[in-house]
């Protein structure tokens, strides 16, 4: 896929924190209504290239295309409507003293929308919670129930990109499916474009058609869901990491191996 047809393309993103050099020669590109997986291994630099896009890190170089616009180092409201992130931790991206209905409404009101009581009951709807909700705090809430509620404030601005996370690592594995069945739900309502990393194979292998594997803050394999549940991968890293998804094993732990 060319960088100009695609929602998003990031083309030789690095990113550095000093002598640090986190993210090396990163490419790719995202279809419309495409969920793309990044997935890796702790200090992979997977979530420093999410976070990179979102406009939360200043210290990179390359080139980031969102719906055929580049964009820079500082982002405008006009990207803030189009591309919005769901983070991993439920219990520290919500503000513990913001009820439900001001965690919502903060993002209209930044951005002048009107018809504020029917956009956050859509949105809280949208996520399968009821008026019941609105009104409460987030330690009123479950773990599931606030990140339905990150994602609902995600949507409210009816953005066309979400960058997720690791949104569901946080949660109990009950919780987990029923997240991912949402966001499954709502791609396919509202034709959004996913970008979700994860160090979890399951869940790519639930929500995404294709994905990257990254190592040392590079990618070292892009592949397909397919290929992934077929469990063919080319590279070693990638096989290494497969075994390591299938849970702790002896043997295979004293094989592991150390990629640079």
């Amino acid at each position: 896929m060319s960088a100009d047809a695609a929602m998003l393309a990031v083309e030789d993103l690095h990113v550095r924190f000093g002598d640090v050099h986190a993210v090396r020669g990163v490419s790719f590109a995202v279809g419309g209504g495409e969920s793309f997986g990044i997935v890796g291994e702790s200090g992979s630099g997977k979530t420093t290239v999410l976070r990179a896009v979102a406009g939360l890190y200043d210290e990179w170089t390359g080139t980031i295309r969102v719906a055929g616009r580049v964009v820079g180092k500082s982002r405008d409201r006009a990207f803030r409507k189009l591309a919005q992130m769901v983070f991993q931790d439920p219990y520290g991206s919500l503000h513990p003293r913001h009820t439900v209905d001001r965690v919502l409404a903060e993002p209209l009101a930044i951005h002048g929308q009107g018809d504020a009581e029917a956009r956050i009951e859509a949105s809280l709807q949208a996520v399968g919670l009821g008026p019941e909700f609105r009104f409460r705090y987030p330690h009123q809430l479950s773990g599931g129930q606030r990140q339905r509620v990150a994602i609902a404030r995600a949507l409210i601005l009816e953005p066309r990109v979400m960058l997720l996370d690791e949104p569901t690592s946080s949660l109990d594995v009950s919780v987990q499916a029923e997240i991912l069945n949402l966001l499954s739900r709502l791609r396919a309502e509202r034709g959004l474009t996913y970008i979700l990393v994860t160090h979890n194979l399951a869940v790519v292998a639930h929500l995404c058609g294709r994905l990257v594997v990254m190592n040392q803050g590079r990618i070292v394999e892009a592949m397909t869901v397919e290929q992934l549940r077929a469990r063919a991968p080319r590279e070693a890293y990638t096989r290494q990491l497969l075994r390591a998804s299938m849970g702790y094993d002896r043997e295979a732990a004293r094989g592991l191996e150390t990629f640079d």
